[in-house]
């Protein structure tokens, strides 16, 4: 093959970052980094687990750019504030944990009004206040555009990994749906209603008692849906090595999710399956009966057969379309 196209296949130093994918420069960096003997839970899952020399603890980051992940037209400081720790808080509920602590790092233009940097944490402030945790430090620094890096840390007694699902097992969720991908769509065709659907992409609402839940109930696998339903299950079916069906009867297409589909002559359902950020939970159970409140089954697990490969259908069929949000795509 031509050289160029070797180089996207092979990550050497002739293919892009969109050439690799976030998920294989992922790999090329992981394997870059090596492995040590405390880090108990690597990179791939939501949060990594570390070995302290007193106990354990999970801990993850998450990285948010003005005009890709929030809109300063959009949203106030108060709200970007609240979805970042929200979007760094899910990460610890995604792994059965509590999180505890938080670190900020902000980048802003020299021209920022202080007054919105103080509504900022207010906002981190009061969504690490829903879990009993707290901003413990951070640093900040100038940039052209609003720049939010946030470190999570927190407590998991028994991680739930994406690694875990098993052939026979229940899928289930816990958490809205499409409720912050139908916000997005209003807005973007300058629209401020459903209010119920444009304050869901402002401010999500993850579960956060449901992955501890979760994980007490003895859940095989989980990970939060931040990048859609389709493609974080993907994430799950490829690291357990399994296919994952869905059944489309069984989601749940509330109605602010409806109202603006019908409104823009878009398919709801799939905004159910492939809208992110509502930080919602899905995970893997060995039976039904294993289910905690507020966990809802939407398909099981099976082996991958034949030519398939892991991945995620809808009705015994491959979803036809975008599944999720992708980065550098």
């Amino acid at each position: 093959m031509p050289a160029q196209e070797q180089g996207a296949v092979d990550g050497s130093s002739s293919s892009s970052v969109s050439d690799v994918g976030e998920f294989g420069l992922i790999d090329q960096v992981q394997a870059a980094a090596g492995s040590h003997d405390r880090v108990l839970i690597g990179p791939g899952d939501d949060a990594a687990h570390v070995r302290t020399h007193d106990g354990t603890f999970v801990v993850s980051t998450d990285l948010l750019v003005e005009g890709r992940h929030f809109r300063r037209d959009w949203s106030s400081a108060l709200e970007i504030g609240r979805k970042a720790a929200a979007a760094n808080l899910s990460d610890v509920n995604a792994m059965g944990g509590v999180a505890t602590a938080l670190t900020v790092g902000l980048g802003v233009p020299a021209d920022t009004p202080s007054a919105w940097v103080v509504e900022l944490a207010k906002g981190f402030e009061q969504e690490a206040a829903l879990v009993g945790a707290h901003v413990v430090g951070g640093d900040m620094t100038a940039s052209d555009v609003v720049v939010v890096a946030v470190t999570v840390m927190g407590d998991a007694p028994r991680p739930v990994r994406r690694s875990g699902a098993l052939p026979g097992d229940v899928v289930a969720v816990a958490g809205r749906l499409g409720w912050s991908a139908a916000g997005y769509a209003a807005m973007s065709r300058g629209f401020r209603s459903p209010k119920a659907a444009v304050e869901a992409h402002r401010c999500p609402r993850p579960p956060y008692a449901a992955g501890p839940a979760a994980a007490d109930a003895g859940a095989t696998a989980m990970i939060d849906v931040s990048d859609g339903l389709l493609a974080d299950l993907g994430h799950v079916a490829v690291a357990s090595g399994v296919l994952i069906d869905l059944r489309s009867s069984t989601l749940a297409i509330d109605e602010p999710v409806r109202t603006v589909a019908e409104a823009l002559g878009a398919d709801p359902l799939a905004m159910v399956l492939t809208g992110g950020e509502d930080f919602a939970l899905a995970a893997t159970f060995s039976s039904a009966t294993d289910l905690p409140d507020g966990w809802s089954a939407i398909g099981s697990v099976r082996d991958v057969a034949g030519d398939e490969s892991p991945g995620v259908h809808v009705d015994d069929a491959p979803w036809d379309g975008d599944t999720g949000w992708q980065h550098w795509r």
